[in-house]
């Protein structure tokens, strides 16, 4: 077992990564401060806050202006300031969590619970609804257990996919653990509960879970599966249980408090094989997810792929005013220009072999084939040397950390403005045609670039649409927000619909998932969190 010490100072440094370089400021202050949720009185808010600090102490509950900011940071767009947290508490146990879900109750303070906070473009710790005290778990940092035989963990909430992997290699166990894009900074549970995905055979994440420890908002403790039989020896071992699966209940939800969660990790190959596949054209993408689909649906290529757009690729590493001056459009020769001088397609596709040396062998003809076939340049280490694009994939690919994606921020700009739009089709190539284009009408009639890439699944795309702008400008940022809206809005309209969203959007995205949908969510948390103390508005629920 492991943990992290973390003093306040320290804490508030991790919470605040970047956000001096990009100028983001709370959109309260002492004159005109963050608004109390609608029902409480200044007395109630103070009477809490003083309970918690009678709990965690007065070091670990955040009130006052400065202190609460880096709660407060956002990239996504909040012209109006609707996202600012009125406070923070943060528990170390599970008991504290208890008491602080009490007192919640009590004085119907709002929580709004984060794991690390570092899901940039979906909001941070920044709430959906205003008002809440963020129940920050950063604390809860402890590698509960790794068994290097069955492959589990079981993890607190507060622990960072750069401590497992440290905790892995340190003690020699062969065990690789499957990322999100800016890994070391974001926490493994509060990724699987968002329904997150990465990049090796393990990518599905929350597929890949296995038992969950829940404060309910009563307070209760309720351990999901076998976790709930004492002296099981199976909680990380076996998903179900008996009766109704619960785990699910509680991902993109708010109906309890996640402390502690199994995973599954993946063995570590016998020979692991990274590939670029780069094409030439935009107008490539169906076949592309033609070609890839029956791949990925008989498991020849067994991870998810990423199908990058040379725009996002170059908003990795470079500024866009490096290609065109700015306030010109983005187009598609200077954008084919700037790709080809760095080693990149206008589409590159990414994905990797796992196995033995035999069955790679075998396998890598027939892909090779049926890529090749596409139009596709298919391409190993060998040929793409030290491309930091490549090396960047090839890390995710094989569980590996970095923050090379971070870059996007800088796109635009100082600001450091990004929301992700995250739309989920069938994987058909005319269903990526048509979200293609109509993304690129929405954005360019905005005034934005098209920076997007697919996550080709086992039988679905993940269009992952980055809106990046300059958050540092009032107008720029009312764009981005009406920008974000209509893809929204009319994505959903053809039938796709986000399969995860930030606080920006988080009602407007559930409405598209129907009436009956909300009503039968809403009567679960009457039921479980009758004053609605836990998040308000996360995923839409009320």
């Amino acid at each position: 077992m492991t943990d992290i010490n973390m003093d306040r100072r320290g804490l508030l440094g991790a919470g605040i990564i970047g956000a001096a370089s990009f100028g983001l400021g709370t959109g309260a202050s002492a004159k005109n401060p963050a608004p109390l949720a609608p029902h409480m009185s200044k007395a109630d808010f103070a009477g809490a806050m003083k309970a918690f600090r009678a709990v965690v102490g007065s070091e670990w509950v955040f009130g006052d202006e400065e202190a609460v900011a880096p709660y407060a940071k956002v990239y996504v767009p909040d012209p109006a300031h609707r996202h600012v947290p009125v406070g923070a508490v943060c528990p170390e146990s599970v008991e504290q969590v208890q008491e602080i879900v009490r007192i919640a109750n009590k004085y119907r303070q709002p929580l709004w619970t984060v794991s690390t906070g570092k899901n940039m473009g979906y909001g941070m710790t920044a709430p959906a609804t205003p008002g809440q005290v963020v129940l920050d778990l950063k604390r809860m940092n402890r590698i509960l257990e790794v068994d290097a035989d069955l492959g589990t963990c079981l993890l607190e909430p507060g622990v960072t996919y750069q401590q497992l992997k440290d905790y892995l290699v340190e003690n020699n166990i062969p065990l690789w653990i499957d990322v999100p894009t800016v890994g070391p900074i974001a926490s493994p549970v509060g990724n699987t509960l968002d329904r997150g995905v990465g990049y090796t055979p393990y990518g599905e994440h929350f597929m890949f879970q296995c038992g969950m420890e829940v404060v309910l908002a009563d307070g209760q403790v309720m351990r999901t599966g076998m976790g709930s039989i004492k002296g099981s020896t199976a909680w990380q071992a076996f998903k179900w249980g008996y009766g109704p699966y619960l785990d699910g209940l509680f991902t993109q939800s708010n109906f309890g408090v996640v402390t502690k969660m199994g995973l599954w990790l993946m063995p570590k190959p016998p020979v692991y094989k990274p590939f670029m596949v780069r094409h030439a054209e935009m107008d490539d993408v169906p076949r592309i997810i033609e070609a890839m689909r029956p791949l990925r649906v008989s498991n020849l290529v067994a991870n998810c792929n990423l199908m990058m757009s040379a725009s996002y690729q170059l908003a990795m590493f470079k500024r866009r005013n490096e290609i065109v001056p700015d306030g010109v459009p983005l187009d598609e020769a200077s954008l084919k220009k700037a790709a080809k001088a760095n080693g990149l397609g206008m589409w590159n596709t990414y994905f990797a072999l796992y196995g033995t040396e035999q069955t790679v062998a075998g396998v890598e003809p027939i892909i090779r084939a049926s890529l090749t076939a596409s139009g596709g340049e298919v391409l190993t280490a060998a040929e793409m040397g030290d491309n930091p694009w490549f090396h960047h994939h090839s890390t995710l690919m094989e569980g590996g950390l970095n923050l090379d994606e971070i870059g996007l921020l800088r796109w635009r700009g100082a600001g450091g403005g990004l929301a992700w739009f995250a739309p989920v089709a069938a994987a058909r190539g005319v269903e990526a045609e048509r979200q293609t284009a109509l993304a690129k009408e929405i954005l360019e009639k905005h005034g934005f670039d098209y920076t997007a890439a697919y996550a080709i699944g086992w039988r679905d795309l993940h269009h992952i649409i980055a809106l990046l702008f300059d958050k540092s400008d009032a107008e720029q940022e009312k764009k981005a927000d009406a920008c974000y809206r209509e893809l929204v809005t009319r994505f959903g309209a053809q039938g796709w619909a986000s399969y995860r969203t930030g606080v920006n959007s988080m009602d407007l995205v559930a409405q598209q998932y129907g009436a009956v949908n909300r009503e039968f969510n809403a009567k679960l948390k009457h039921a479980l969190d009758p004053n609605g103390i836990l998040a308000p508005g996360k995923s839409g629920i009320i």
